[in-house]
């Protein structure tokens, strides 16, 4: 069982930054492909980014290609999420999520194992 715990959500202007945290336990951290996934009001949970167990490779939906990016730090057993230049269509729940296989590519709500329970960013215009 692995537990993930999120924080850093917040309420920002368009143009602003915040960074998330996620710190993972329960389980060995390198062991895990680490991923963000956002779910704004009425419409579905979505892929944002994911990175390797290395934390060598890193992917990310076209909608933040550029303006956000994942990191992890292995020793902390935690993964960032760094957004920049938000936007109001950012705005979501932001969740993240973990999976006990090695994922290559952009990945789905099903590969994922574990999740935290999010949090929620607003961005205002």
């Amino acid at each position: 069982q692995v537990h993930l715990v999120e924080s850093g959500g917040g309420l920002v202007q368009a143009g602003g930054s915040l960074r998330l945290s996620c710190a993972a336990s329960g389980q060995t951290f390198t062991l895990l492909t680490m991923g963000w996934f956002r779910q704004a009001p009425g419409k579905e949970r979505e892929f944002v980014t994911s990175i390797t167990r290395g934390g060598g490779i890193a992917f990310f939906a076209d909608s933040v290609k550029g303006r956000f990016t994942i990191s992890r730090d292995n020793a902390k057993n935690t993964v960032y999420l760094q957004m920049n230049s938000l936007k109001p269509e950012d705005t979501a729940l932001y969740y993240c999520a973990s999976s006990v296989r090695s994922i290559y590519g952009l990945a789905n709500v099903d590969d994922m194992n574990y999740w935290g329970k999010g949090t929620l960013v607003t961005v205002s215009s």
